[in-house]
């Protein structure tokens, strides 16, 4: 039976989860960001470690639970063409082409959905055109590409093929301002979000850059009695339910942001350790913490091929902690199928939810 998730009309039901820790192959090694291709395949950017090992994109097709394929695997650590430092954000285009930033290198590499190197642009620096550690990446419908120029504090517009065609954005906590922005996404009608990660809110944008709205402001989730310290392991967060935070909409370093055809805008919360959900006027309406009670069909075939693995889990007292969601750092919304897709990534997987649709927007005459 699925868990569930019910608030102001919605439902959102756990479903699956995918991946499992691995610096190659049928795993993840810390999900960075992440794009849906046009084929409904996802693809990952792993971040990887400072071994220089597990640094890629994967693309991996999902279906129903137990269905999951990796379909390829490019963009791996070295130096040249089609390799990568740090690899940062990826975004599909209406061809399939496939854009990553390199946050290291300050550039954006393009591969084709098979992963064979196209070519790449970028050069260092604050002027027009120029990028310092890119991160998340969206592609128009004119296909065009707009890239978080993090450590300029903008975003920049560029044709395809590199070429500048505007940006917007500076430093600073104001409208329109930015500290270190991180994800982007673009709604149905072309407005862009983006993830402003030291200023803890969501900005919203038309397509022409105009400052449209702001969604969140700094604020912790409380621990419950027997949480530990804040690791890379994470704490474990208490499952009371969000009516009794002391305050709603209180965001933690967001990390990234999604929003559906119905308008709700998905925001991962990486040092709240959770999704927040909020409707099209920015009014906050749940959050999602991570229910991965059963285990990915990745992480079984490791337990299953390794006899100690499986002692050690049976050893475990309690098992929530490894339910829950551990500094996500990345939201997908999959209009085909109205599945939220979440980059767990201290914990090398995906947490899948489904959106229940049939409700009615119960303040719509608010």
């Amino acid at each position: 039976m699925p868990l569930t998730t019910v608030s102001n009309g919605r439902t959102y039901d756990w479903s699956y989860a995918v991946g499992r820790a691995a610096a190659t192959g049928t795993g993840f090694n810390y999900p960075q960001t992440m794009c849906l291709g046009n084929d409904g395949d996802i693809f990952v950017a792993n971040r990887g470690n400072e071994n220089n090992f597990g640094q890629r994109v994967n693309r991996v097709k999902l279906g129903a639970p137990g269905e999951e394929e990796l379909l390829a695997e490019f963009f791996t650590w070295g130096e040249g063409e089609g390799k990568s430092r740090w690899p940062f954000g990826v975004a599909v285009d209406s061809q399939n082409n496939v854009y990553v930033s390199d946050e290291w290198t300050n550039t954006i590499s393009v591969f084709h959905g098979n992963g064979t190197f196209v070519r790449s642009w970028g050069t260092t620096g604050s002027g027009d055109g120029e990028l310092l550690r890119p991160a998340g990446l969206a592609c128009d419908q004119n296909g065009n590409v707009i890239v978080v120029d993090s450590g300029n504090n903008r975003l920049q517009v560029f044709t395809g093929e590199g070429k500048f065609l505007s940006k917007f954005g500076k430093g600073g906590s104001g409208d329109g301002e930015f500290n270190r922005p991180w994800g982007i996404t673009l709604d149905t009608d072309g407005n862009t979000y983006v993830a402003d990660w030291k200023n803890h809110r969501i900005q919203k944008f038309s397509p022409d850059g105009t400052f449209l709205m702001k969604i969140g402001e700094y604020g912790t989730v409380p621990a419950a009695p027997d949480a530990f310290a804040v690791t890379y392991l994470g704490p474990h967060i208490s499952t009371t339910p969000p009516a009794a935070y002391p305050k709603a909409g209180v965001l933690n370093h967001p990390t990234d942001v999604a929003v559906d055809s119905d308008g709700d805008i998905y925001i991962a919360d990486w040092g709240n350790h959770r999704i927040s959900i909020f409707d099209s006027r920015g009014r906050p309406l749940t959050n999602l913490m991570g229910d991965a009670q059963q285990m990915s069909k990745w992480g079984q075939q490791s337990i299953d091929a390794n006899p100690d693995m499986m002692k050690a889990l049976r050893r475990v007292r309690n098992l929530e902690p490894q339910w829950r969601l551990c500094f996500p750092t990345a939201v997908d919304f999959n209009p085909k199928t109205d599945e939220i897709i979440i980059a767990d990534s201290q914990r090398n997987r995906l947490q899948i939810y489904k959106k229940v649709r049939d409700y009615v927007d119960f303040q719509a005459n608010l």
